[in-house]
């Protein structure tokens, strides 16, 4: 390609990706990347499959039937979702009767990058957004859902 000539790789199918490289050089060199995200959990279902759009709405209705009849005795809970490079990282805030956080009121739960097969919002409203796990040792898959009065599709792209 040094020589201009074409051949076996015609020049054309070559191109330059400065652009992407220098993204992957910033990534690699800041391994403590972080997005952070504030939504509501709505819950988990386990799924028959590891990936696919049709698998997460079906999860999503699921959820979102059995929120229905429950929604009003126990409301969706607020949480962040600090996505990285290592994984998905569920930070629940559980509010006492006084209404104030506590380091120690913090739930979390961790799901390795390795683990999370598929992640998408939902083709009508793009405020549910979903992502599915695999078990680290079994053949089972569960998928995890989230609102937000916003747009989830940030979340998705991450």
């Amino acid at each position: 390609m040094r020589t201009g000539e074409r051949g076996i790789f015609p020049a054309f199918y070559a191109h330059e990706v400065i652009g992407h490289s220098k993204e992957m050089l910033a990534m690699k060199r800041n391994p403590a990347w972080i997005e952070t995200f504030d939504v509501q959990f709505l819950g988990s279902v386990e799924v028959p499959q590891h990936q696919g759009n049709g698998i997460l709405c079906a999860a999503m209705q699921k959820i979102a039937l059995s929120r229905k009849r429950t929604v009003h005795v126990r409301p969706p809970s607020l949480c962040e979702l600090e996505i990285s490079l290592q994984g998905v990282k569920l930070i629940m805030s559980l509010e006492d009767e006084y209404d104030c956080l506590d380091e120690f009121d913090r739930c979390s739960h961790f799901f390795q990058m390795k683990n999370i097969s598929f992640c998408g919002c939902h083709p009508r409203n793009n405020c549910y957004f979903g992502f599915i796990t695999k078990h680290p040792m079994l053949s089972r898959f569960a998928c995890h859902v989230f609102v937000s009065q916003e747009s989830m599709r940030p979340v998705a792209e991450c």
